[in-house]
């Protein structure tokens, strides 16, 4: 299969993704669209709005245009290449977050055998099936497993901090891609539009703040108005009625107010003063800078732990959790590395 026939096939898989959120499942994949509402019984963060959100980001990612433009940037595609097999162990934090490494994969002309999180074992393996009717040829490239895996010449592995130390151990022999826990900030420099105040809220609240892309702290300048900016937040306030972040929401409280700590509270979101960028769900961190220079050269510091900084000159307000292909996770970018392999 070559490189046009790949772009074509994630073309039309766009297409019946958008035809299937569009039309609520009509002409696209019906199985995916019960998906939506039956996820959230298996995991409870996985609410038919974010599920939604997830397959309507993927489908909107996946056009003949942005699939030109990323694979152009790599010639090396466009030849004929023994495939190997790449090991791939996806995360579970938010819905399909294993995709992007599930194309790079195949998109590359490779196989993928991937070990799907119990968090997430469903969608991307639905996914995988309708890529599979557009194109059966798919089928001999693809394999799932929940249990370990074996014959593969390279990995890729997303995990906490603690498991990238078993990933680092375990296959250190093979070329591989580790990834670690990584967390989004934002830059304020006082002058936002109301617009761009509300994508910051998405970028904070989609997801209920589980994604590495979604923005887990934010600095402002000195005297700005942190209630007039929560109050801007209000049409996200139905994320306390989630179970799940609410009860995130009831104990990082009651342990601020045990250690008599200060913080802003929304009745939804807690807002905290905070050095660290890694805030627990439902827990906003702030810092004030004085010298944007200064502050440059401090998130520079700690860039390692650093996913996207959404801001006036960086990533958009609002489009934290929508990649372009392009955007690579821990910014390792992933089709040169299995070029490399190669």
């Amino acid at each position: 299969m070559n490189l046009k026939e790949r772009i074509e096939t994630f073309t039309e898989l766009g297409s019946r993704l958008r035809i299937t959120i569009e039309n609520n499942g009509a002409g696209g994949n019906e199985r995916l669209f019960e998906s939506i509402n039956s996820q959230q019984f298996k995991n409870a963060w996985f609410t038919p709005s974010n599920v939604k959100e997830a397959i309507k980001i993927v489908g909107a990612t996946l056009t003949f245009e942005n699939l030109s433009k990323w694979t152009e940037m790599y010639p090396e595609l466009n030849s004929e290449r023994k495939p190997y097999i790449t090991g791939v162990i996806m995360a579970g934090n938010i819905p399909l977050v294993g995709f992007h490494d599930f194309i790079s994969v195949l998109i590359s002309g490779n196989h993928l055998s991937a070990k799907t999180s119990s968090k997430d074992s469903d969608l991307i393996i639905q996914v995988s099936d309708l890529l599979c009717t557009i194109n059966p040829r798919f089928r001999d490239m693809i394999s799932f497993t929940d249990g370990s895996l074996k014959g593969f010449d390279a990995v890729i592995a997303t995990g906490s901090n603690n498991t990238s130390r078993y990933f680092e151990y375990y296959f250190s022999k093979y070329p591989h891609i580790i990834r670690r826990n990584r967390n989004s900030i934002a830059i304020l420099n006082g002058s936002e539009t109301d617009k761009e105040i509300e994508g910051l809220g998405k970028d904070i609240f989609t997801y209920f703040g589980l994604g590495c892309r979604n923005v887990s702290k934010i600095f402002i300048p000195e005297d700005y108005d942190l209630k007039n900016l929560l109050k801007k937040w209000d049409t996200f306030s139905d994320v306390i009625y989630n179970n799940k972040y609410a009860n995130n929401y009831d104990y990082n409280k009651a342990i601020y107010l045990v250690n008599k700590e200060k913080f802003l509270d929304s009745g939804y979101l807690l807002l905290k003063e905070e050095r660290g960028i890694s805030s627990p769900v439902s827990v906003l961190f702030y810092e004030y800078y004085t010298d944007y220079g200064n502050l440059m050269q401090y998130i520079d510091s700690m860039k390692d732990n650093i996913q996207c900084i959404v801001a006036c000159e960086a990533v958009p307000f609002g489009k934290a959790q929508q990649p372009e292909l392009w955007d690579y996770a821990d910014g390792i970018d992933t089709i040169e590395f299995l070029l490399k392999k190669n």
